[in-house]
């Protein structure tokens, strides 16, 4: 029996039977959301690259494909998947679409979303769609791919995903100044205003550090106008990657918020560590687990964004932020859609 059928066997069945299924590849962000719920159907059995075509920067492979296999492939051919996703060990590039996680580049390459071309879905019918292409002239459905990304496998098991990949960067460096969170903001948006090939940004404790991405010229003139303390390459490297993979101390005990702002809004003031990425758009805060949930959601709604509980505290507060009540409807009807059943990772965006 291939995987597919055994897919469509074991989905058909836990609708029959109104059975929860946990749809789980490495398991390697199982801690990310609310409780986990239901029989695991491991995807890692659909595995492999379907097809990779260098020159016209598009990689199709099956849900249970590793990362790391991906990624290697792609560094054969100087070309890499820009937004950065982290690369826990064991992850698949099913978990990466669903999980929806990126990294620094993000904020000038681009999120998860927007390099999803096309998706095979097998909905709570066991039913196989097909949504946009394998080619980016292909935007027919585009969508409906985008919204798999960061649905945490509530919406269906994606069986297949195309992805844009892109050149990488022929040359990289990283600068450090010292300055205040303030400061750092101030300096951050003043700079996204301006031809400089930044691809990342980060500010902890008093430092503010930045890679710059591109053509050498470009790269060299711009650390000349920045000026700045330059980083070693593989100082450089290490300190990226492990923001990139969740390495950084900062993500290591109590509670972490990752809080979503416009990056233009000032520093918010809360009781705890903060650190900085994406131009000031996003901003993780590492709290005590008893810290008020309620009170950082007020605040950081306040200027403009939301706020998730994104590692350890209580989860009974509610992972994500509350939804609007006219979007719950628009969430509620998409699953009534895909999975009538409703057995697909029962509860992991939210608890009802």
């Amino acid at each position: 029996m291939t995987a597919i059928a055994d897919f469509a066997d074991r989905i058909r069945a836990a609708s029959a039977a109104g059975t929860p299924l946990r749809l789980r590849g490495g398991g390697t962000k199982d801690w990310y959301g609310q409780a986990l719920h239901g029989e695991v159907l491991d995807t890692r059995a659909y595995s492999g690259v379907i097809s990779y075509e260098p020159t016209e920067l598009v990689v199709t492979a099956r849900c249970g494909t590793p990362l790391a296999e991906i990624e290697a492939l792609l560094a054969q051919h100087h070309q890499m998947l820009a937004f950065e996703p982290p690369r826990f060990e064991g992850a698949t590039i099913g978990g990466v679409v669903a999980s929806a996680l990126s990294g620094p580049r993000r904020a000038s390459a681009g999120a998860v979303r927007d390099f999803v071309l096309g998706a095979v879905l097998m909905d709570g019918r066991g039913e196989v769609l097909r949504f946009g292409g394998q080619v980016m002239k292909n935007v027919a459905g585009y969508d409906v791919s985008r919204l798999l990304a960061g649905s945490l496998g509530t919406l269906g098991l994606i069986l297949e995903v195309s992805l844009k990949v892109l050149p990488a960067p022929l040359r990289e460096a990283s600068l450090r100044f010292e300055m205040s969170e303030i400061d750092a903001l101030t300096r951050l948006n003043e700079w996204a205003g301006q031809p400089l090939p930044i691809s990342a940004s980060s500010w902890h404790r008093g430092v503010l550090s930045l890679r710059l991405s591109g053509a050498q010229a470009a790269v060299q003139a711009a650390q000349r106008r920045l000026g700045g303390e330059a980083l070693a390459d593989t100082d450089a490297g290490a300190f990226w990657a492990a923001l990139r993979d969740q390495m950084h101390g900062h993500f290591g005990g109590g509670a972490v918020w990752r809080m979503s702002l416009p990056s233009h809004a000032s520093a918010i003031i809360l009781h705890g560590e903060q650190l900085i990425e994406w131009g000031g758009a996003q901003r993780w805060l590492k709290v005590d687990d008893a810290a008020d949930a309620h009170g950082i959601r007020r605040t950081v709604a306040a200027s403009g964004g939301h706020a998730t509980l994104f590692r350890g505290g209580d989860k009974r507060v509610g992972v994500f932020h509350p939804l609007a009540p006219a979007v719950a409807q628009i969430h509620q009807r998409l699953r009534q859609s895909f999975d009538p059943a409703g057995i697909f990772n029962p509860g992991r965006m939210y608890a009802d």
